[in-house]
């Protein structure tokens, strides 16, 4: 089944692509790379913000990894017209905003690489990378960026 199909059969409806309120790009593509700049969960047009594992809960940190990996499918979307030329997901780089003794990032960022293998199936599979940071923009709670590798 195309990742378009998948996407409909799970009633998921993408949001609006994020717009850079900095001197960036959204995506970039290199030869059959596509490279996805960092985004953070949005709801509602509104960037979530608050420490995982003091203001914010390790499931609710996943749900906002989840939103994230969706606007990262807009993303997607936007730069290659269409899901299905996604051959795989090569990486994602998932940053969690939390205190140092915070031990739960990869419980986090499952929230996106779930949603990849999902949408993707096998080809969703990805190497990773969850690491905790002290702070991220605006106080956003996760943020995510993605190595994809383009159908030739």
């Amino acid at each position: 089944m195309s990742a378009e199909a998948r996407l409909k059969q799970l009633g998921i409806v993408l949001p609006e692509l994020m717009v850079p309120v900095a001197n960036y790009l959204p995506y970039r593509i290199a030869g059959n790379i596509l490279y996805l700049a960092g985004q953070g969960p949005r709801e509602n047009g509104k960037i979530l913000l608050g420490k995982v594992g003091t203001e914010v809960s390790i499931e609710e940190g996943y749900r906002r990894a989840r939103l994230t990996g969706l606007g990262m499918l807009s993303a997607i979307k936007a730069a290659l017209s269409t899901l299905d030329r996604v051959d795989f997901i090569v990486k994602l780089l998932g940053m969690v905003n939390a205190p140092p003794d915070f031990k739960d990032q990869p419980k986090v960022i499952n929230g996106c690489s779930d949603l990849f293998v999902e949408v993707f199936g096998d080809a969703g599979r990805h190497a990773r990378s969850a690491v905790g940071m002290g702070s991220l923009p605006n106080g956003m709670s996760v943020e995510i960026e993605a190595i994809i590798a383009i159908k030739p």
